[in-house]
């Protein structure tokens, strides 16, 4: 590949360490020039590095634009790469002037990078918030960025996540700690602990909360010491604050320091009190050393500091909550190592210089890709169902039906209907409407290919006959303006009123390309319909296609909420139905029963957040022994491998049993509705009793059957995630054809 990088060239900090790690790596393997806009400490650097660099001081943007535009298509570079504000403003002239697609990265909060200085705020800062929206591309240092970047209103579907990395090779510090602490003027005792931070002295970093917070901690630990290393406009009142909350000595300012690995070898703890963050450096820098953690709770800090797990988290601006942190690492040497190793593996994996430039060639070619696809008049995928009301069952196959179709094509346009757009588009990362923003989805239904109902039981009258009118008549409207349309991995039924049973046949019949169902009684409730024009395929649901999350994404749930990861569960999960108060006494003795009986600790699950908690603690209010009632997350991979360590599951709700069998697990079923048992029938899951008969004993004898069967076999999970990959197939075939 051809890249070429922009630059303003004045560019220090984060940033600076990203492009010019970036360049590196990218050149080994790359043919990457870079562009700066004036002389000075970066393009030299980057010439050492060997990158081929060129300077335009010219301060005509339009001259510039002009000249590079005739380089890049002389040229043939395939990427404009854009960094800050000035490379921002020549981007977004150059992006007619070339074919090559632009991108930018966005290093921090574009709102706040003049914060203090509102005449530059007023000048830069807008220039580059309306040059920014321009550029076709976009790369978020973090996902948290990315997301916010969504939430403002940019394409979800250009958006990117980057982070920034650090080489982990080991490297030798110039000096022992004892040295380097001397040498900034520190005065240490033997049990002193030692707090760090390395940042610009400026608003958003916000130290002050740090020295407040430092305060409250040396007051109970007095051997408690604080360095500060960095320069910056607030240093006068920094030290002003030290000098009026804390003891004298004990607080440090070794200004701008140039030898990083001496500084984080001399430190314990590693701090940083920032009010907006993308990626920082100082945290992965300290992770090398594997320096115990407290960061702000803020954008994409959180991705590598699970709280508790490879490190402490507090609410920005929060000194009290900082010092209950900083107190808690000082009396506890073990805590401390234990978070320092677990952050240095996990950095280590995930977050080294490698895979970062690994990452940014990816996105590149799928830009490139892109920018190559050819244009259609219609194009993509919407996507209709129960989305965005709370049901992380909903939600999870969802997120497996977007995976199915981008496999298919992973450059084609989707769209969901949801209730929640903006959520939805962060978290899946592409177009979303309102499911009753009627202009908006029609706009869309003119340009996609495909209509896609489904997943789910969307077909019925029980729970709604508002709901079941809303998706016939979408299904008609998306007819009727020119889709082909696929009910996808559903389940049909029960419709219990006869008109509603002829309208449904009528629209199905008449209106849908294709059927794909996830058990077999729905292919009768079709036929008694009416149905005889779609074809119809028995597959399985799309979620049993979900994965499990990464072991250490489920260990780091069960830590969040207090359980051992290596311990061993049965779940229950009910829902509010009719009859299920009645039956709650039994649930609560059945969960005493499973500890006493087989040494397994109960826990209850509120897979439905608005409907379900009530329902979990009628249940374990009950029990004499206190069980956790937990919320399940929202993401899929992570429900699965949940369940994947549980040694039973008994289940009301379909989408726990369906989430169950994706990784083999035990189920017992509660069956409050004819699909649920469908849906174990077609599983061969034959451990469930109706709501109505359900009992302590019978409960008991069903979890001990189940236990003493064991997990599924292999074979058996890979033979319904055959069946589940079905469903796209059928999608495949009617996007292929015109």
């Amino acid at each position: 590949m051809k890249i070429i990088h922009l630059i303003s060239g004045g560019d220090v900090g984060g940033a600076k360490t990203h492009v010019l790690s970036l360049l590196k790596g990218l050149s080994q393997t790359e043919e990457v020039r870079l562009v700066c806009f004036m002389e000075g400490p970066f393009a030299q650097e980057a010439r050492e590095l060997g990158i081929e660099t060129i300077v335009y001081p010219d301060k005509n943007v339009l001259r510039v634009a002009s000249v590079l535009a005739g380089e890049i298509n002389a040229g043939g570079y395939q990427v404009v790469h854009c960094h800050g504000s000035r490379a921002n403003l020549i981007g977004s002239l150059l992006r007619r002037k070339i074919q090559a697609p632009v991108v930018t990265t966005v290093h921090s909060d574009y709102r706040l990078d003049y914060l203090g200085r509102p005449i530059h705020h007023l000048t830069y800062g807008t220039i580059n918030t309306i040059c920014v929206r321009k550029i076709p591309y976009h790369i978020g240092v973090s996902d948290a960025m990315a997301e916010l970047l969504i939430a403002r209103g940019f394409d979800p579907q250009t958006m990117f996540s980057i982070y920034n990395g650090v080489e982990f090779t080991p490297v030798e510090p110039a000096m022992d700690r004892q040295t380097y602490l001397n040498s900034i003027g520190l005065q240490t005792e033997t049990d002193s602990v030692v707090f760090g931070i390395a940042a610009r002295l400026s608003a958003v970093k916000d130290v002050g909360t740090l020295i407040r917070g430092f305060a409250r901690t040396v007051r109970q630990v007095p051997s408690a010491r604080l360095v500060i290393a960095g320069d910056g406009e607030q240093m006068a009142d920094l030290r002003r604050l030290a000098g009026e909350t804390c003891p004298q000595g004990t607080v440090c300012f070794a200004g701008w320091v140039g030898d990083m690995e001496s500084f984080y070898n001399a430190v314990d703890v590693n701090t940083l009190t920032s009010l907006s963050e993308t990626f920082p450096y100082a945290l992965t820098e300290g992770a090398r050393h594997q320096c115990a953690t407290i960061a702000s709770r803020v954008g994409g800090i959180p991705d590598l500091i699970e709280h508790g797990v490879t490190g402490l988290l507090f609410t920005a601006q929060n000194d009290e909550e900082l010092a209950e942190q900083m107190i808690s690492l000082a009396q506890d040497d073990s805590l401390r190592q234990r978070l320092g190793r677990q952050l240095y593996e996990k950095a280590r994996r995930d977050f080294s210089a490698s895979a970062t430039v690994e990452k940014q060639k990816e996105i590149y070619r799928i830009m490139i890709r892109r920018s190559q696809r050819p244009r259609r008049k219609r194009d993509g995928v919407l996507i209709c169902g129960a989305y965005g009301k709370g049901n992380a069952g909903d939600d999870s196959i969802l997120h497996a039906i977007v995976g199915q179709m981008q496999h298919i094509d992973p450059d084609m346009p989707l769209y969901v209907l949801t209730r929640t757009p903006r959520e939805t588009k962060i978290q899946y990362r592409i177009g979303a409407v309102h499911t009753f923003n009627l202009p908006g989805f029609l706009r869309i239904m003119r340009h996609t290919k495909l209509y896609l109902n489904g997943g789910g039981s969307l077909i019925q009258d029980v729970t709604s006959t508002r709901s079941l009118y809303y998706y016939l008549a979408s299904i008609h409207l998306a007819k009727a303006t020119g889709n082909r349309v696929l009910m996808y991995g559903c389940g049909i039924g029960p419709i219990t009123h006869p008109i509603n049973m002829r309208w449904a046949g009528r629209v199905i019949d008449r209106y849908v390309d294709g059927v794909t169902l996830r058990e077999d009684t729905s292919q009768d409730e079709l036929v008694r319909m009416g149905v005889r024009r779609p074809n119809i395929y028995v597959t399985a649901d799309p979620a049993l296609l979900l994965h499990p999350a990464d072991d250490d994404r489920v260990d780091g749930w069960f830590l969040r909420n207090h359980l051992d990861p290596n311990g061993q569960y049965a779940m229950f999960v009910v829902r509010n139905w009719p009859g299920y108060g009645e039956k709650a006494p039994c649930f609560a003795a059945a969960a005493e029963a499973v500890k006493r009986k087989f040494g397994l600790t109960p826990i209850f699950l509120a897979l439905e957040m608005k409907h379900d908690q009530s329902a979990c603690h009628l249940a374990a209010d009950q029990m004499k022994n206190v069980c956790p009632v937990l919320t399940v997350p929202n993401d899929g991979d992570l429900i699965v491998g949940i369940l994947g360590r549980m040694e039973v599951v008994v289940s009301m709700r379909l989408h726990a049993l369906i989430f169950a069998a994706a990784v083999g697990t035990p189920v017992v079923g509660a069956v409050y509705d004819p699909k649920v048992r469908a849906f174990l029938d077609y599983m061969g899951k034959k451990h469930y009793m109706d709501l109505e008969d359900v009992t302590t004993e019978r409960l008991m004898a069903s979890i001990a059957e189940a236990l003493a069967e064991g997990r599924d076999a292999p074979e058996t999970i890979e033979h319904l995630r055959v069946l589940a990959a079905e469903n796209e197939d059928v999608a495949r075939t009617l996007l292929e054809e015109p």
